[in-house]
C-alpha cells in the first residue's frame, strides 16, 4: 500500500504561482512513478505531469509545458508541483498518483490522494 497526501492548493490570481505537495508514504519502493492529474467540473481526469523517484525523468503534458515543474525531494519522499502563470483554465481538483511506469494514462496508476483545489481567477 501506497498513501499519498496533497497539500498547497488554494485560491490565486491568473498570472500567479502555487506550488502543490505530496507526501508519499508506505511501500513506496513499490511504485517507481508519482504522477499529478487534475479533473475540472464536467471534464475528464487529465495528466499533467510526472517524475520517476530514481532518475528524475520528466514528462509534461504540453498545455502546462514552460509553466509547471515537477520535482521530487527522495529523502523526504515528497514530490512538488510549481505552477507559474497559472490560468483561468488550470482550475481543477489536482490528484496526485503513484504507478509503475511514466506515462500519461492515469489506468498506469494505481495510488492516488485525495485531491486539493486549486482555483485561478480572472
Amino acid at each position: 500500500q501506497v498513501q499519498l497526501l496533497e497539500s498547497g492548493g488554494g485560491l490565486v490570481q491568473a498570472g500567479g504561482s502555487l506550488r502543490l505537495s505530496c507526501a508519499a508514504s508506505g511501500r513506496t519502493f513499490s511504485r517507481p512513478v508519482m504522477g499529478w492529474f487534475r479533473q475540472a467540473p464536467g471534464k475528464e481526469r487529465e495528466f499533467v505531469t510526472g517524475i520517476t523517484w530514481n532518475g528524475g525523468n520528466t514528462a509534461y503534458a504540453d498545455s502546462v509545458k514552460g509553466r509547471f515543474s515537477i520535482s521530487r525531494e527522495y529523502a523526504k519522499n515528497t514530490v512538488y508541483l510549481q505552477m507559474n502563470s497559472l490560468k483561468p483554465e488550470d482550475s481543477a481538483v489536482y490528484y496526485c498518483a503513484a504507478g509503475s511506469r511514466l506515462a500519461s494514462a492515469y489506468r498506469t496508476y494505481d495510488y492516488w490522494g485525495q485531491g486539493t483545489q486549486v482555483i485561478v481567477s480572472s
